[in-house]
């Protein structure tokens, strides 16, 4: 199933991912996504929750790499 999502940085893309849209439904109704889409991985189902992706998410968090917490 082709999902479409926008990052947070407003670039929107499409991903053909393996899930149904019952699986899709079960989420939008408050499912958690690692239960849902047990057959994805990590990276995967985040892109459905935000539309973010693994670069995305180094980009965002890239000004923060250097500092200690």
């Amino acid at each position: 199933m082709v999902i479409t999502r926008t990052s947070v940085f407003g670039v929107t893309r499409s991903k053909d991912l393996n899930v149904t849209p019952e699986q899709i439904a079960r989420w939008e109704q408050g499912e958690l996504a690692q239960n849902v889409f047990t057959q994805l991985n990590a990276d995967e189902r985040e892109f459905i929750i935000s539309g973010n992706t693994t670069e995305d998410w180094e980009r965002l968090f890239a000004d923060n790499a250097d500092t200690d917490v």
